[in-house]
């Protein structure tokens, strides 16, 4: 029997982790894609409960005590958390689980759930990915200044992951996101994730 994926997305700010996932919904409708619960403001377009679930720094903390959160972490002055009900229930009813967290995340997450398959997605250099980031123009100076020295770190961290894949294209790190999961189904002796 295929136990369900849990599949862990993970890399530096800018690397492309949401375009990846957007891509991963129309060729996998049928997995579930976690949506990440925040305390920072809606940026223009984002909808709640689509894009982020938006929650007040009370609410989110009543999160957190209430052991409603896979994962959390406060990331550039703002908590971000991955909230465990709809994971549970998507594994529970055989889907696929698809999300994406920062590295530090995807650390915990794989330390709780050893079966979670973690993705690292990379820059093509480190050079693009701080063009990447400066391009933004979603963040104050300093924002941007943290932001280039915390990939950099991240970046040292990719081996830490079961997969790396390079974000150079996006047709072709999509496919090879497929190819990597089409594999872990099929590995034998897959362990199923489950959660207390």
């Amino acid at each position: 029997m295929s136990h369900p994926l849990l599949v862990v997305i993970t890399g530096p700010s800018a690397v492309g982790k949401d375009t990846v996932l957007e891509r991963l919904r129309v060729t996998s409708p049928s997995a579930h894609f976690a949506v990440t619960a925040t305390t920072r403001p809606p940026r223009e377009g984002e909808i709640d409960g689509v894009h982020y679930h938006f929650r007040s720094v009370p609410d989110f903390e009543a999160m957190i005590v209430n052991g409603d959160l896979l994962e959390h972490a406060l990331v550039y002055e703002d908590w971000k958390g991955v909230p465990l009900a709809p994971v549970r229930e998507a594994l529970g009813s055989s889907q696929d689980v698809l999300m994406r967290t920062d590295v530090q995340g995807a650390r915990h997450i794989k330390s709780v759930a050893p079966g979670a398959v973690t993705i690292f997605i990379a820059p093509p250099s480190i050079e693009e990915l701080h063009r990447r980031l400066n391009d933004r123009g979603a963040d104050t100076d300093e924002q941007a200044a943290i932001r280039l020295r915390i990939a950099d770190e991240e970046m040292a961290t990719a081996g830490d992951f079961d997969h790396t894949v390079i974000n150079d294209d996006l047709d072709a790190c999509v496919a090879e996101i497929e190819t990597i999961l089409t594999g872990e189904r099929m590995r034998p002796g897959r362990k199923a994730v489950l959660f207390d």
